[in-house]
């Protein structure tokens, strides 16, 4: 096995490890939500986080404390993660995590559907086509017409277009700085931001409460830094599909944790929005004929 196909394999490794990491916070948040606000487990999963990344940044010898170049457009990218992270809790309250996450993964879709008009990008029939598939994929998933619909699922698909709007942002924006560092600036955005609208409705956590927040900021600062470790062995293109696996153990730590079993419409709207998505990611690459910079490619999955 020759030096590249090495990297490659752990950099895949490095991803399947983050993605097999990630779903744990969302389980956590959803059993917080049991006991206390949203807008509370949100600011708590951002505040932990900035704390647990600092002595990464110190490790690493970066300084965080420096204004980032072009922070308009930080504060804009930064804002629609938070928004994103807040719909998408919202949406895991009262919904299966993997039917939340389902919905929100509609967001390669809408990246295609805006990039146009946006990014100058190419869209020709076929992303069309992948697109119009995809949202057939998140009716299976909602269901509208029947009993088993959930208003509140909703939010995960809100969660999606805000996180398109993150990925879109994220392009538009010249990333010159270490990802590590813009992810504890986005880190820091959502804490300030997010602080404030927690004080009316505050209720003081216990010790558990604290562990377990204490945990999901953790748990997304080692999956973020593993990310990041990934890209550092393979490309983007290399690397994405691999995103998905998020979703297959999302599915068993809700079963085990939730004793939750997905419906048959639930898997075939989940096989129909990845295949899509994949598909359109796909086309969209081959059209514009670019290959993603590493640096931009980590931050627009974190």
């Amino acid at each position: 096995m020759n030096l590249d196909n090495k990297r490659l394999l752990k950099g895949i490794a490095l991803m399947l490890g983050a993605m097999s990491v990630v779903p744990m916070l969302d389980v956590i948040a959803k059993i917080l939500s049991e006991s206390y606000p949203v807008l509370q487990i949100s600011w708590a999963r951002f505040a932990f986080h900035t704390l647990w990344l600092l002595p990464l940044l110190y490790w690493q010898k970066l300084r965080w404390w420096r204004m980032p170049k072009q922070p308009a457009f930080h504060l804009l990218r930064s804002l629609m993660l938070t928004l994103a992270t807040l719909f998408f809790f919202t949406a895991i309250k009262t919904n299966p995590i993997p039917n939340a996450l389902t919905l929100l993964f509609v967001s390669p879709l809408i990246v295609a559907m805006l990039a146009p008009f946006v990014l100058g990008e190419r869209f020709d029939i076929f992303i069309g086509i992948g697109v119009l598939v995809g949202f057939v994929g998140v009716v299976v998933v909602l269901q509208p017409d029947t009993d088993q619909f959930n208003p509140s699922l909703l939010y995960a698909l809100v969660a999606g277009f805000c996180y398109a709007l993150y990925i879109i942002t994220t392009r538009k924006l010249s990333l010159s700085g270490p990802p590590l560092l813009t992810l504890f600036y986005t880190a820091i955005v959502g804490t300030l931001v997010l602080g404030p609208m927690t004080v009316s409705g505050w209720v003081a956590p216990d010790l558990v409460g604290i562990l377990m927040a204490a945990a999901m900021g953790l748990v997304a600062a080692i999956s973020h830094f593993m990310i990041i470790k990934s890209f550092e062995c393979a490309t983007a293109s290399e690397l994405s599909p691999f995103g998905y696996f998020e979703i297959v153990i999302a599915m068993v730590l809700s079963y085990f944790v939730f004793k939750f079993v997905p419906t048959s419409e639930a898997v075939v709207g989940l096989i129909i929005i990845i295949s899509s998505g994949l598909f359109v990611s796909w086309r969209a690459m081959k059209n514009n004929k670019t290959i993603t910079k590493k640096s931009e490619s980590v931050i627009e999955m974190l």
